[in-house]
């Protein structure tokens, strides 16, 4: 019998995606996390990212754009600051997004609007390779 672990990701828009999974990828702080069930309890953050959750020989692509992660042994809880399912990114808004956080990083900033359009373009960076992924996996056109 295969083990399997309850999912719940919520953002401030509601619920993005509630069920069950063999394995979840998370984009940690400190590099990629690989939860399995009864893993360790664990609380850390979030970076812009693509969150897989995958279930047996399928697997949800979701784009989170920061957050919390808390992994008990029977449940994984991603508290996103936004978050969606990679299928419904718009990736020509994404694409001008990047462009646009380029060309502010290109201008005179202080140092807080330096950061700013830095996170931003990380973000969207992610964003990005979510919806390459997709592609390449024939999941997208």
């Amino acid at each position: 019998m295969t083990m399997t672990i309850d999912v719940r990701v919520v953002s401030a828009e509601g619920s993005i995606y509630e069920g069950v999974a063999t394995m979840v990828v998370a984009p940690g702080e400190m590099g990629e996390l690989g939860i399995l069930p009864r893993h360790a309890p664990l609380l850390t953050g979030l970076r812009p990212g693509e969150l897989r959750i995958i279930h047996g020989e399928n697997t949800e692509y979701l784009f989170v754009n920061g957050g919390m992660l808390e992994i008990q042994p029977d449940v994984v809880t991603v508290l996103a600051d936004s978050a969606e399912r990679a299928t419904d990114i718009d990736e020509a808004k994404a694409l001008a997004a990047k462009q646009a956080a380029e060309a502010r990083l290109a201008g005179n900033l202080d140092q807080m609007d330096y950061a700013a359009a830095q996170g931003e373009l990380l973000a969207q960076i992610a964003r990005l390779k979510a919806v390459q992924r997709l592609r390449e996996q024939g999941l997208l056109r």
